[in-house]
């Protein structure tokens, strides 16, 4: 009989995020099912997902690095190099296009100074591209932090600039 006495690698966790990965496990049949919360826990803590903590996650689930990798850029939410404090979303899909989403990109990159997908250099913000939104019919939209907002004209990006 061959006894497996390694330590698991766990360590890129912190006990909070152990415990609340942990605490996921109930609502779920299999390990594998709690990828997505997992990550969004760990980001939750830390505003993104290192390697590190993608190793770790995948040794808690008990899963391979390449499965959780998948996973992980797969969702566009789940983001996998250092992000601002907010992130600002812009809808790319067809319709926001069509209506004006450049526009409300090329707005938001200048006032904050940013290229797209680079954190401003106060680490406040980061603006992405995101397919779709499912708000075709109140196109553009972006989705500042988690709070979408719609119908986006001039206006609508001065307030969203001023906060």
């Amino acid at each position: 009989m061959n006894i497996h006495t390694e330590k698991p690698d766990f360590e890129g966790l912190s006990p909070a995020e152990i415990q609340e990965i942990n605490a996921e496990f109930s609502h779920y049949e299999d390990k594998t099912a709690v990828s997505i919360e997992a990550l969004k826990i760990v980001q939750k803590h830390r505003g993104w997902v290192s390697d590190e903590c993608l190793v770790a996650v995948a040794g808690l689930l008990d899963i391979s690095t390449a499965q959780l990798e998948g996973v992980a850029t797969f969702y566009n939410l789940i983001y996998r190099q250092p992000v601002g404090k907010t992130v600002i979303h812009y809808c790319n899909s067809v319709t926001c296009w069509m209506l004006g989403a450049e526009q409300v990109r090329e707005r938001l990159c200048r006032h904050l100074n940013v290229e797209l997908g680079e954190m401003s250099a106060d680490g406040e913000y980061t603006i992405l591209p995101i397919v779709c939104l499912g708000a075709c019919d109140h196109a553009p939209v972006v989705m500042v932090g988690n709070e979408l907002r719609q119908d986006i004209s001039d206006d609508a990006v001065n307030e969203i600039l001023r906060r």
